[in-house]
């Protein structure tokens, strides 16, 4: 036992990876389940949101639902339908509001807002095991929608697709935009964010929410950095989102995003415990095994902490291991380094020393730096190359 025990690695999945957060809701928890798992975390809320009872929209179709009762309603999120209901007891509409719903169909897309709609005293008729609303648009339009008035409690946005594709079918949609986001007051750590990925700092960004999407996007094209955004997210950076209606705005980008198979944020960091080690590059290198991640280096297993500068000249050693690279070329990677190369020979005996094992880089004299790839392995990178 004492064997394994030692063996067994003192660091999370996550470690020496950093991963941005766009969250505005619940936020720090999913901030504290990554940092459990090792990972170092950029908190960049990319929204707000605006207080319920002081919606106008909000008032507006609570009072329509009341004069005239939908035939469905859809209830798409807890925090939503709770604060729907709240607001209404606000404006001395809630017992109406529920009597009103009673009468009602009416649909939920998880088991959260289940335990809403039920806390309000009322029964949903039907919700997807899948927590996909996908599923309930195709539940709906199999039923046949044409002439019926339906109610759809709106995620602060319109739902992409959602709202016009039971208007296609004949139905009369009552949008209720129950919580609505603003960009946030503070934008700097949002233009932090961005910057963040643009230089391929981060390795990866999560998204709970369509608009906090949009919002990064709208963002970073305000600062002409769009292209260079979504060129960092479509190769570098992974794009991790809770779930396809989340995933909309970037994939209308060209972005490829990950998504766990329930919709919850449990799950979308044990996705990113599988994705991000995976994507690491690993290397056999002077009798070590080298697994280079986001900020640190695990060698042989054990977490080495890296310098920025460090890193820098460890990846372009890594993109053709073996094989030597120039103080010049390197001296490129180092960010802000100027022309001086003795630049690089500072930075890369810091690297060593961070690395604890100096003979997996070797000085070629008069011509660079090169990995110390194990003999076994060169044939393989060098076919790679």
């Amino acid at each position: 036992m004492d064997d394994e025990r030692e063996q067994s690695p003192q660091h999370g999945p996550l470690a020496g990876f950093t991963v941005g957060v766009t969250a505005a809701r619940r936020a720090d928890e999913l901030g504290a389940l990554l940092e459990r798992r090792g990972a170092a975390v950029l908190h960049a809320p990319a929204l707000r949101i605006v207080p319920l009872s002081d919606d106008s929209e909000l008032l507006a179709a609570t009072k329509e639902i009341i004069g005239r009762a939908p035939d469905i309603a859809v209830a798409t999120t807890a925090i939503g339908f709770r604060g729907w209901v709240e607001a209404a007891d606000g404006w001395g509409l809630g017992e109406d509001l529920l009597e009103r719903l009673r009468g009602v169909r009416i649909l939920a897309r998880g088991p959260k807002v289940k335990g809403a709609i039920r806390a309000a005293g009322l029964t949903e008729e039907w919700s997807p095991a899948s927590e996909s609303m996908a599923e309930v648009l195709d539940r709906l339009l199999e039923e046949g929608v044409d002439g019926l008035r339906i109610a759809v409690q709106l995620h602060g946005e319109p739902l992409p697709g959602f709202v016009e594709s039971l208007r296609a079918g004949g139905a009369e949609v009552v949008g209720v935009p129950v919580y609505r986001w603003l960009p946030p007051e503070d934008i700097g750590p949002v233009d932090r964010l961005i910057d963040a990925v643009v230089a391929r700092t981060l390795d990866a960004v999560t998204f709970t929410s369509a608009p906090a999407a949009a919002s990064l996007l709208s963002r970073a094209e305000e600062r002409g950095l769009l292209d260079d955004l979504l060129a960092a997210l479509g190769h570098d950076v992974l794009s991790a989102c809770v779930g396809p209606v989340t995933a909309l705005p970037l994939q209308a980008r060209g972005v490829d995003t990950v998504q766990p198979e329930r919709f919850r944020l449990g799950p979308l960091v044990q996705l990113l415990c599988r994705e991000l080690p995976s994507r690491a590059r690993t290397l056999p290198v002077a009798g070590h095994r080298v697994e280079i991640r986001g900020h640190a280096v695990l060698v042989d297993g054990e977490l080495r902490p890296v310098p920025p500068a460090g890193m820098s000249l460890l990846r372009a050693l890594s993109r053709r291991p073996g094989w030597v690279v120039s103080r010049a070329e390197l001296l490129r990677a180092l960010p802000g380094a100027g022309r001086d190369e003795h630049a690089v020979e500072t930075a890369m005996a810091r690297l060593r020393t961070a690395l604890g094992a100096p003979k997996l880089i070797q000085t070629v004299v008069k011509r660079g730096y090169r990995l110390a790839l194990d003999p076994a392995a060169d044939t393989k990178y060098d076919a790679a190359v």
